[in-house]
């Protein structure tokens, strides 16, 4: 791709790429999922089309997203600002769910006691071994918490700003820094993602969960809702 094709490509053509690559779909998944063609989804991805709402509603639907994550609209707002749905319905979501929900990998938030009291930070995780792991500096709140042992609370969520749904997962347990070198190098090739914050974090922190739950709210007749 050249200097001009790079610029040409839009905002909203690189979120349906990378979204795309998430869901390991080819462009020919989403034409069928979306009732497209592949050569649009790549002109879509490629260049800088104003698509159709309804269009941009199928695109979504057919990546498991919004519409207002593919354009980019909440990229600066705070989550939750929609209206309830109508006739919400909350459900429980069992701990082998979870585990899927929590798709081996991504950023959650954990809940620590800091210098000043208890804190709520968010942090890269993966998956390993049926444990949470985290990477973070020697001097954060996360290590020095883990160094005692003591128990934290991580929970991760997603949410559907346009029908006004989610789900949120809740794990509770004891944090421990990884001691053993060899321990320590495993886990962190088996890590599929660097911390966003930067270099400097190399202590390996685990999360062994003694308690996995879930909620889920669904909306009668919205996408993936009963």
């Amino acid at each position: 791709m050249n200097t001009a094709d790079r610029h040409a490509t839009s905002d909203l053509g690189r979120r349906v790429a990378a979204r795309r690559a998430q869901l390991g779909l080819s462009r020919e998944d989403v034409a069928e999922r979306a009732g497209s063609t592949p050569g649009f989804i790549a002109y879509v991805e490629e260049r800088v089309p104003v698509p159709g709402v309804e269009f941009l509603i199928r695109l979504a639907n057919a990546l498991e997203t919004t519409v207002q994550d593919l354009t980019g609209y909440t990229t600066d707002l705070a989550p939750g600002g929609a209206r309830a749905g109508y006739r919400p319905r909350m459900e429980e979501i069992d701990e082998a769910e979870c585990w899927e929900l929590l798709d081996g990998h991504g950023v959650g938030r954990i809940a620590v006691e800091g210098r000043d009291g208890l804190m709520v930070i968010p942090v890269n995780y993966q998956v390993v071994d049926g444990q949470i792991v985290f990477v973070t500096a020697a001097d954060s709140s996360l290590a020095r918490t883990a160094a005692s042992g003591v128990e934290v609370a991580f929970e991760e969520d997603r949410l559907d700003e346009a029908f006004s749904q989610g789900w949120s997962v809740l794990l509770v347990g004891p944090a421990r820094t990884v001691s053993d070198e060899t321990s320590a190098r495993r886990i962190k090739d088996a890590v599929q993602s660097e911390p966003w914050a930067g270099d400097g974090r190399d202590t390996v922190v685990t999360l062994s969960p003694r308690r996995v739950t879930g909620r889920r709210i669904r909306v009668p007749g919205a996408p993936g809702g009963p």
